[in-house]
């Protein structure tokens, strides 16, 4: 685990996280231009080894998913990777997983993945992982399923889209308890602990105009 979140308090309390077994992570198949984007990948695959959590993502060996799968894989973790097979050779399937779903279509492996997984985490990426979270959040929205949902905000690396997101709700797009659908943490100990107290919200997609939230 990197240094620089090794010591993040109330890491004793992830043991009653008895609900989430499986987390799906949606990252980049790119490093990025800031190591410490590659820092909270490893990190986060340390830290979910180390409490029993089993990864699930793209299966990819490279970029952010490959430092995020070896990581938990050095720590003595479980991974499931799920990649479509006209991707296997350009994103280069990971040959040491615990398990690696091989699937027809990209549609096919995010239905996978969200049906594996317990929650779900995103790490900085670009239109793949962004493609990820809305829909995942979109099921939450509709409840078509209650588990959590996570932005590791690296750095300041999603402000803008969490901007977007307020403005989305000031302008009434988006209920404010949708908003909170999305749990945010800058650091991986912040977002499994915000798991352990995720509560879904009730509140219909549509906007009633007579409310605020």
């Amino acid at each position: 685990m990197s240094p620089e979140y090794a010591t993040a308090p109330g890491l004793a309390n992830l043991d009653r996280m008895a609900a989430v077994k499986r987390a799906c992570v949606f990252c980049g198949s790119s490093s990025g231009a800031d190591p410490s984007y590659a820092g909270a990948a490893a990190a986060l695959g340390g830290l979910l080894a180390e409490h029993g959590i089993t990864l699930v993502y793209g299966g990819a060996h490279v970029g952010l998913m490959g430092v995020l799968a070896d990581a938990v894989l050095g720590s003595g973790g479980r991974v499931l990777g799920v990649i479509p097979r006209a991707l296997s050779d350009i994103e280069v399937a990971h040959p040491g997983l615990t398990e690696l779903h091989e699937v027809d279509s990209m549609h096919e492996r995010k239905a996978l993945m969200a049906d594996f997984a317990d929650a779900f985490i995103a790490l900085p990426g670009g239109f793949g992982t962004l493609d990820e979270l809305c829909e995942v959040l979109t099921w939450a929205q509709l409840g078509l399923h209650h588990k959590p949902v996570a932005l590791l905000n690296v750095d300041g690396y999603y402000d803008a889209l969490l901007a977007f997101l307020d403005r989305a709700v000031s302008d009434r797009f988006l209920r404010l308890a949708h908003r909170r659908l999305l749990i945010e943490g800058a650091d991986p100990a912040t977002i499994l602990r915000e798991f352990h107290r995720y509560k879904a919200p009730v509140a219909s997609k549509w906007l009633d105009l007579r409310t605020d939230s």
